[in-house]
């Protein structure tokens, strides 16, 4: 049963008082206009919570802006939701149109820094972000007292004489949700054993990130990618005010699970409102590693949640040190996450709860 500004509601009592289920929740689509952004499809979601977030279908079906209530979740660049037209594959050319957002994919048989891998050169974190999707689908259905909203497209990264990967993605919520789930199925779809790398640069911005707010981790070990990152690792995470000339600093974690492999992590700011966050909930069995991007710059002030099936070390590097993985010719992988709001100081203490049950 949906619960609306302050009740739950059944589905007959709702129904009489809307003309229209799209009064209270939806999924619209959008197509941008003017500048690099011009062209670009999406959707809008409002599941009538206060929850709303758009998915960007010709961007690899990624979800760029988030808000709760007008507050936003999400860090967003200034690139805008550029066209993928703009995407420069070389070196670390993919910031160009890193817009942040909520979910940016990295992958999907390279992700992490640039390398040259056997005479090929391979960019910052892949082509995932900057694919366009079709067999697009979109909507909502009930499914007895719950309506579900949702998005649905299939992606492809193929070359001739090379890696033949489709990601069908499902995005979601459903009305008076306060959180989105992600269902990957990633195939190869070619003849050849393929590298398959994946990440999800989950981008969190203020006010969830602000001076005073904490990063929560299941984190039973957690080692520093660069000296910089290693001067700061008592604080790794604590945030601190937008500072001139910040560089960049990533963590990586070995983090608890419950039994089940399902990891509970977030960021809470207990002095927003009487206690605003976000979490993310996956599968380690699924997902084994995890990266922090800490970036607190002026403007570029960011912190990065991000699971994925390895390192953010470049595919050669995740070669050599047994972390990269490979699909099979008809082979695929399934990957659910769930993102969500936390929303006062009851939230915030159940989710601790949860990221303690995790043994970290």
């Amino acid at each position: 049963m949906p619960f609306l500004f302050g009740k739950n509601i059944s589905v007959s009592e709702l129904l009489q008082k809307v003309g229209d289920i799209s009064q209270v929740a939806r999924v619209k689509p959008i197509r941008l206009v003017e500048g690099v952004e011009d062209g670009v499809l999406g959707f809008d979601f409002s599941t009538g919570s206060g929850l709303t977030f758009s998915v960007l279908a010709n961007r690899g079906m990624d979800i760029s802006s988030a808000h709760y209530k007008g507050k936003p979740l999400a860090w967003r660049s200034a690139t805008g939701d550029a066209h993928p037209y703009t995407y420069e594959p070389e070196k670390f050319g993919w910031l160009r149109g890193f817009y942040g957002g909520l979910v940016t994919t990295c992958g999907y048989s390279t992700m992490g820094f640039p390398s040259e891998d056997d005479g090929q050169q391979l960019g910052l974190h892949g082509r995932a972000s900057y694919t366009p999707a079709y067999h697009l689908s979109w909507g909502g259905e009930w499914r007895g007292e719950d309506y579900i909203l949702f998005a649905q497209g299939s992606l492809r990264e193929a070359i001739v004489f090379g890696e033949n990967l489709q990601l069908t993605r499902r995005i979601e919520t459903q009305l008076g949700a306060t959180w989105l789930r992600i269902h990957d199925v990633v195939k190869n779809l070619g003849y050849k054993r393929t590298p398959h790398m994946i990440l999800y640069h989950i981008n969190l911005g203020w006010p969830v990130v602000d001076e005073g707010a904490e990063v929560v981790l299941p984190s039973q070990e957690v080692t520093p990618r660069t000296e910089i990152a290693a001067k700061d690792i008592a604080i790794w995470n604590r945030l601190i005010a937008p500072t001139p000339g910040f560089y960049e600093q990533v963590y990586f974690h070995k983090m608890g699970a419950k039994a089940d492999g399902t990891v509970v992590c977030g960021i809470v700011n207990r002095a927003c409102e009487g206690g605003y966050g976000v979490y993310v909930r996956y599968n380690r069995n699924e997902l084994p590693y995890f990266t922090q991007w800490k970036m607190m710059g002026q403007g570029e002030y960011v912190v990065g949640l991000e699971p994925g099936n390895a390192l953010v070390q470049g595919r050669v590097e995740e070669r050599a040190a047994g972390r990269l993985q490979y699909l099979e010719p008809g082979e695929e992988r399934t990957y659910t996450l769930e993102i969500g709001v936390l929303d006062g100081a009851e939230a915030i203490a159940q989710f601790e709860q949860e990221v303690k049950a995790c043994g970290g």
